[in-house]
């Protein structure tokens, strides 16, 4: 499956530039979305409210990247250290990525972790970690907090 009208994509640029530096001889294809197979699997294990915590197939994942540039848009990536388990196909990619808040301006600094499983040279799998008080900071919402349940003992 080709993922149509890239140019949908342009907020992204910055973070598709320094996957591709992390995951450079690893993976076939020129774009960020040539790099996955059709079925691939994404999850976002720390993330922030009401965003999907799996989502399935590389269609699924292009429509849920479509819309970032109408909350953040980045300007630059940086800070990429690459570890690669060639055993297991595994790459960890840590990388901060910096940009700005679309509905307040605010600036936008975020440092994820991304465990990439590649099967001849397509991804299969991709686990993301993120801070999720940096979007909170970034679009000016309030920390959601949840307060521990205590019991009385009665």
């Amino acid at each position: 499956m080709a993922v149509k009208n890239l140019g949908d994509f342009t907020a992204l640029e910055p973070f598709f530039h320094i996957i591709g530096q992390g995951l450079d001889g690893l993976v076939d294809g020129d774009h960020f979305f040539e790099w996955f197979t059709d079925d691939v699997v994404t999850e976002y294990v720390v993330t922030v409210p009401d965003y999907p915590r799996k989502v399935e197939g590389l269609e699924a994942l292009a429509e849920l990247y479509r819309g970032y540039g109408d909350t953040m848009t980045a300007e630059s990536a940086d800070g990429l250290a690459v570890h690669h388990d060639r055993e297991t196909s595994v790459v960890v990619l840590e990388y901060v990525v910096h940009g700005r808040a679309v509905a307040t301006g605010r600036p936008y600094d975020n440092h994820f972790v991304s465990v990439i499983t590649i099967r001849d040279r397509k991804i299969t799998h991709w686990r993301d970690y993120l801070d999720p008080l940096a979007v909170f900071d970034a679009i000016g919402a309030a920390v959601p907090v949840r307060r521990a349940e205590t019991g009385t003992g009665s």
